[in-house]
């Protein structure tokens, strides 16, 4: 771990000039102590590093210095950038590691070509944050230590015990034989198998999780996109889940989608007078009829059930009664 954030140190400094302690102690997110030192082992390594005193002072490389990492082209490089651009390797813990590897694809480019690269992918983005309405699209936020063990286990071949809280159910532990990583519009899942059956695991509702030693019982070789597809349609067509068609105003969309467990299929619908917005027509699936009349009541007048016609009654019949409750005389 210290040797990448030697690297880091180094590549900063090529690619920044003079930067500070606390500057660099903020890039690679340790602290100004840890920095000295680090300066202090590269120095000793004869790495040409020197402080510069004085208010604007810090810490430089000589002129010239460089690190060798040949063999990409500009368009190559530039492809590295953008795909850096993308938030999916936060879902699964590598949000860092793609950060040091971006600073070294730059270091890697000829000096003619460093600039160009940087300025172009600079114009480029790829899956903002939020769309146009200013709403936020929000991944996964998977805390590193978790996606760690997990990855590990998964590259191991070995098994590994996590503690899952499945959508409205008690957080409990089970082993699993893992697979692989699958990451969806910013939401990463474990692909598993349990007692021989095939499972499938949001890493944003893994709570704990530990490798074991145990070697996992799964194929030699894997088609992960093969395995995802044949899970969602099995989701889409067996279980206790229940499906129903729902008109949702644009701007509590994603809220829906959020609370579902999948989105079958998606229209537009044409806006009606007064409705800014718009409206969409999905057909959504739901962990069991408990869990579609919740999804659906919280976003109130938002969102309409048009099927199945048992979902339409259960939230009449709750809306009727909420209204006789607040409707009657208090006293």
């Amino acid at each position: 771990m210290r040797a990448d954030r030697l690297v880091s140190l180094v590549l900063l400094l090529r690619q920044r000039g003079r930067l500070s302690a606390p500057a660099l102690a903020g890039e690679l997110e340790v602290s100004t102590r840890t920095v000295l030192r680090d300066i202090e082992a590269l120095s000793a390594a004869g790495v040409p590093v020197h402080a510069e005193r004085g208010r604007y002072g810090g810490f430089a490389l000589l002129p010239g210095f460089r690190t060798e990492l040949t063999g990409l082209n500009h368009d190559e490089a530039l492809a590295l950038l953008v795909a850096g651009s993308r938030r999916g390797a936060q879902a699964f813990g590598l949000g860092s590691a793609l950060a040091s590897a971006m600073l070294k694809v730059v270091d890697a480019l000829p000096e003619s070509h460093r600039d160009t690269a940087a300025g172009v992918a600079e114009r480029l983005l790829i899956d903002p944050e939020t769309d146009l309405l200013a709403r936020r699209l929000d991944g996964d936020d998977v805390p590193d230590p978790i996606a760690g063990e997990v990855r590990r286990a998964v590259f191991a071949g070995r098994k590994l015990r996590i503690r899952y809280a499945a959508v409205g159910r008690t957080p409990r532990w089970r082993t699993v034989d893992p697979i692989g990583l699958v990451t969806v519009r910013e939401q990463g899942y474990l692909l598993a198998s349990r007692s021989g059956e095939d499972r499938t695991y949001r890493l944003s509702r893994i709570l704990a999780a530990e490798e074991l030693a145990e070697p996992a019982e799964r194929p030699d070789r894997v088609d992960l996109e093969r395995a995802w597809q044949e899970r969602g349609t099995r989701f889409r067509t067996g279980g206790g889940q229940v499906t129903a068609l729902v008109r949702v105003a644009s701007a509590r969309r994603e809220e829906l989608v959020g609370t579902a467990l999948a989105v079958l299929s998606e229209e537009a619908e044409e806006a009606e007078e007064g409705d800014v917005d718009g409206r969409l027509r999905l057909e959504v699936a739901f962990q069991d009829a408990r869990h579609a009349e919740w999804a659906l009541w919280k976003l109130a007048a938002d969102a309409e059930a048009l099927s199945p016609q048992w979902l339409r009654t259960a939230l009449r019949d709750r809306a009727t009664g909420l209204a006789a409750r607040y409707g009657a005389s208090t006293g």
